[in-house]
């Protein structure tokens, strides 16, 4: 899918995708809350922008490798492959140096639904918000 800067934002925060994540993506800004890196992540899953899924993965991540072509060419195909239709926010423990967001993502891929709820680690590492790695929740518990 082809994505706008005038098109609304995919991270739920209802404004225009310029006005929200676009400026983390660019690296004009950089995320001052955990929180809203989970958002412009999810955002650039859906917009396609692998370089700043890579950017924002602390070295801890078990997807973390240095053949960035390879990883690149991962994040693509899952992106390429996958509609976002929403992200929920259910919860989120604010930290100094790390944080945590609990979030339901909406997915479907070939209309087949693998939509999931995870609460995902984040650490700050030189000024900077990265995720580091998330558990998978049942729908059950929270």
């Amino acid at each position: 899918m082809k994505f706008s800067p005038n098109d609304i934002c995919p991270c739920g925060s209802f404004k225009k995708y310029k006005k929200c994540c676009k400026p983390f993506h660019d690296k004009i800004t950089f995320p001052k809350a955990a929180l809203e890196l989970m958002k412009s992540r999810f955002s650039a899953f859906a917009v396609l922008n692998t370089d700043y899924i890579i950017f924002t993965t602390h070295e801890n991540n078990s997807d973390y490798t240095s053949n960035l072509k390879s990883w690149n060419q991962e994040i693509m195909n899952f992106s390429k492959n996958t509609k976002f239709e929403k992200l929920e926010i259910l919860d989120f423990i604010d930290g100094e140096v790390e944080s945590f967001v609990t979030f339901r993502a909406t997915l479907f891929q070939d209309n087949t639904d693998i939509s999931f709820i995870e609460k995902s680690r984040f650490l700050k590492v030189e000024e900077k918000w990265l995720y580091v790695d998330g558990q998978f929740i049942d729908e059950g518990k929270k």
